[in-house]
C-alpha cells in the first residue's frame, strides 16, 4: 500500500467556500504542509492537525517535506489557495514525486480565484476567456506583456492574478498601459480584494480609472471584453442568449 499526499485547493480561504472532498480530506489527514498565509486560515476549523509551513519562494522545499512526511507512514495534505492546479503546486508536486516512487499524489481542485471573485462582481466570465498573472518571479515581463496585448487583441474577457506586491507596486499600471493600447478608455472592468474573507470588497472601474487604482496581492482583477456592461453595479459579460 503506497504512501500518500493529497495536493488541496482549499479555494479563497473560507471553511464554507471548500469542496465536500477537499474538507472531508482534511479532516483525515494527519499533517498540514503549506505556505504560511494559507495554512493559518485552515488552523481554528482544523485544530488538532498537525502543520508544517513554509515561507514564499520556498516551494520546491515545502513539496519535499510533504513527501518526506507521507514516507514515514503519514496521511498529509498539501493545501493550496484556490485551485492547485492554477498557480498552485500541483504540478510541481507531481514533478518532484518522480524522485518519490512509494508516494501516491492525489489532486484536489479547489475554487480558483477566477470563478470566486466572478461571483462576488457578478458575471465576467460568461464568455472566452483568459487568466494571466503579473508576478515576473517564474515569467519574463516581456513574455506577460506579450499574453495582455494577444489576450486583449483577441477580445477576451481578462482576470489578471497577482495584480501588485511590495516589491512590483506599479504593475498593474503598467499592464493597463498595455491593455490601453489595445482597448478603449471606457472597457469596464472590476477588482476583488480578500475574497471569502474577512474585509471582502468589490468594486467596479473604467480601464483608465483601473490604471491608477491602488491594489495587493490580495486583490483580483477582470478586464471586460466589447460586450462586457455594468448592470445595477455588477460586472456582467453576455454570453449571447436571447432573450424574450
Amino acid at each position: 500500500m503506497k504512501n500518500k499526499v493529497y495536493v488541496i485547493g482549499m479555494g479563497p480561504g473560507a471553511a464554507d467556500a471548500m469542496s465536500v472532498k477537499a474538507d472531508r480530506t482534511l479532516q483525515e489527514c494527519d499533517t498540514i504542509i503549506g505556505y504560511t498565509v494559507y495554512v493559518n486560515l485552515l488552523k481554528e476549523t482544523y485544530p488538532e492537525k498537525e502543520y508544517l509551513t513554509t515561507p514564499m519562494t520556498q516551494e520546491a522545499k515545502r513539496c519535499q517535506m510533504a513527501f518526506e512526511e507521507a514516507e514515514k507512514g503519514k496521511k498529509v495534505a498539501m493545501v493550496c489557495s484556490g485551485d492547485a492546479g492554477v498557480y498552485g503546486m500541483s504540478g510541481l508536486m507531481l514533478e518532484i514525486g518522480a524522485d518519490y516512487p512509494e508516494v501516491e499524489v492525489e489532486v484536489i481542485p479547489g475554487v480558483t480565484a477566477a470563478l470566486s471573485g466572478g461571483a462576488v462582481l457578478g458575471a465576467p466570465l460568461t464568455h472566452d476567456f483568459a487568466v494571466i498573472s503579473l508576478s515576473d518571479r517564474l515569467t519574463p515581463w516581456d513574455k506577460i506583456e506579450k499574453r495582455l496585448k494577444l489576450a486583449a487583441e483577441a477580445d477576451f474577457s481578462i482576470c489578471l492574478y497577482n495584480p501588485s506586491s511590495k516589491g512590483r507596486p506599479d504593475y498593474l499600471k503598467r499592464a493597463c498601459d498595455i491593455l490601453l493600447s489595445v482597448l478603449p478608455e471606457d472597457r469596464i472592468c472590476g477588482t476583488v480584494e480578500n475574497i471569502g474573507r474577512e474585509g471582502e470588497s468589490r468594486a467596479i472601474y473604467t480601464l483608465k480609472e483601473l490604471r491608477d487604482t491602488q491594489v495587493n496581492m490580495f486583490t483580483t482583477v477582470f478586464i471586460g471584453n466589447s460586450m462586457t456592461k455594468e448592470i445595477g453595479g455588477r460586472m456582467v459579460t453576455p454570453r449571447g442568449y436571447r432573450i424574450g
